[in-house]
């Protein structure tokens, strides 16, 4: 089989160990095969290669559902092959920097490992943010996971490229009766896994859920069509009314939650003091819709903007005043924000003349803050914020006492929208607080300070109504104080071992010698 061919399969087989798929625990196997296929490439520029086919072929089955999507909006879908192919050459790019700085298999091992996790860090800043598969949530399946309060998603990312490096690390150098083995410990990287596994084990298996006061909510789930919703085809009134019957009739003092965008504000950005007339409050809601500009700013595209998209969500006090807003704070590529406008400004245009409205980015909020309500602290964060930890981070640290979230899921079906509530369990881990999350076609309900869903309504064709009880917390977690610090570091380690390695090996190896131009 030509290499690009196998290289492709063996990361087809990695995402078929992913998310949401209940053995996603064995990541760390398939991954293994990767980087000892890769690190063994004779050439530098071979080892890029199956790099590059091997991602290709992993964010192809991972993230086939955005070529569902990508269908219904625009009839187009293998324009995600172009994401694909992006994602695979971030990939590519961190190889090429890996055997630049090592030789020998071995070492490049480790320099792939650690390259990995950076680069999976790297994948949260920037205007093309996108840290769908990350490595560490596939340790949602087992108590590992809950290691995740100590440095995060990444740490479990840290965890998985480690023991697939000592796995291939043993594979390449297993004892051969042609090789010379004199100070040769091929298994003691795998053993040092073994404990790093054990130790997450019962760390996690010892975790006990936090005791606070409970706060009676009323979740709502809908199934308006997203579609519908954006081109009008579904007036806000409508949609209004549904979720203000559903919302009536429910136990005292419980606050309603309701999802993104559930409430349309037109022409003018809403603000606190500003009352929506017969909202059914006490809650929280996310409020969208588009405000006039006055005077008409510059347009990317260039003609002046008279309207701006805003994603906020607000606290509403029993009488539906507002208390507080924050707005949305990591707009989703080419959905809410459209980066380099005088580079792709041809193809937006394009799009803009299939959708018959202009592609006009947001204004994204670098410093979100816990809404009030009612003396209590909620860490309100809008949808694709969840799959960014420092979110939730930020709230928690500011005083947030439980995370709630409204989404929108019904833009795409299928893996999509599990993965993205597995993802945004392990921010009740990282911060050990409850999740609240009301949804628009997707998963509804709430997470307990473990990570554990504990009453959740995911399908259904007429809205769904769920009446909960998180608890409010507080306290702080290592994460909390350090971030992603501690991963960052384990994953500098990997690769300064990789070099250490190499440098070890580099005089007794034979076969290494580059090709020229290789």
């Amino acid at each position: 089989m030509p290499a690009p061919a196998l290289a492709a399969l063996l990361g087809l087989t990695l995402a078929a160990c992913g998310l949401p798929l209940p053995w996603s625990v064995l990541t760390a196997l398939p991954l293994a095969v990767v980087l000892a296929y890769a690190a063994a490439a004779p050439t530098r520029r071979s080892v890029t290669a199956r790099v590059f086919w091997a991602g290709f072929g992993y964010f192809a089955l991972h993230l086939w559902w955005l070529g569902a999507f990508l269908q219904q909006l625009l009839g187009a879908a293998p324009l995600v092959i172009i994401l694909f192919a992006l994602e695979a050459a971030f990939l590519a790019v961190m190889t090429t920097v890996a055997v630049n700085v090592t030789r020998t298999p071995t070492g490049r091992i480790w320099a792939l490992a650690g390259g990995w996790v950076i680069l999976e860090w790297l994948r949260f800043l920037g205007p093309l943010a996108f840290p769908w598969p990350t490595l560490g949530y596939t340790l949602l399946p087992t108590p590992a996971i809950q290691i995740a309060d100590l440095g995060g998603v990444l740490l479990g990312s840290v965890l998985v490229a480690f023991t697939a490096a000592s796995l291939a690390h043993a594979w390449l150098n297993r004892p051969s009766p042609n090789r010379q083995e004199q100070g040769r410990r091929p298994l003691a990287p795998a053993v040092l896994a073994a404990f790093a596994w054990a130790a997450a084990l019962g760390y996690g298996a010892t975790r006990m859920p936090g005791d606070g006061p409970e706060q009676p909510m009323r979740v709502l789930r809908t199934n308006f069509d997203a579609f519908g919703r954006a081109s009008g085809g579904l007036t806000a009134q409508e949609q209004f009314s549904v979720q203000t019957i559903a919302s009536l009739n429910r136990p005292s003092g419980s606050v309603i939650v309701w999802s993104e965008g559930a409430i349309s504000s037109p022409g003018t950005r809403s603000t606190p003091g500003q009352t929506i007339p017969a909202f059914p409050g006490p809650g929280i809601s996310g409020i969208g819709g588009s405000e006039q500009l006055t005077p008409p700013g510059p347009d990317p595209i260039g003609q002046p903007a008279t309207y701006r998209q805003f994603n906020t969500v607000a606290s509403l006090d029993a009488g539906g005043t507002i208390q507080s807003m924050s707005a949305k704070a990591r707009l989703v590529p080419f959905g809410e924000e459209f980066p380099f406008r005088p580079v792709l400004g041809p193809v937006y245009r394009v799009i803009e003349t299939s959708l018959g409205f202009t592609l006009a980015s947001m204004t994204p909020n670098p410093n979100p803050t816990p809404l009030t309500l009612n003396g209590v602290l909620y860490g309100a964060y809008i949808c694709y914020d969840s799959v960014f930890p420092w979110v939730a981070r930020a709230l928690a640290n500011q005083g947030a006492q439980v995370l709630v979230n409204p989404s929108n899921d019904g833009w795409y079906q299928g893996w999509g929208v599990q993965q993205h509530f597995n993802m945004g369990r392990v921010r009740a881990i990282e911060t050990r607080r409850w999740v609240v999350r009301s949804v628009n076609n997707g998963v509804a309900g709430t997470v307990n300070d473990l990570g554990q869903p504990v009453q959740t309504v995911d399908s259904g064709q007429e809205l769904q109504v769920l009446d909960v009880r998180p608890k409010l917390l507080s306290g702080t977690t290592v994460y909390m104080r350090l971030g992603d610090w501690p991963a960052l570091m384990l994953a500098l380690l990997m690769v300064a071992y990789g070099v250490w390695q190499d440098r070890r090996q580099a005089t007794r190896v034979t076969g290494v010698t580059e090709r020229p131009g290789g």
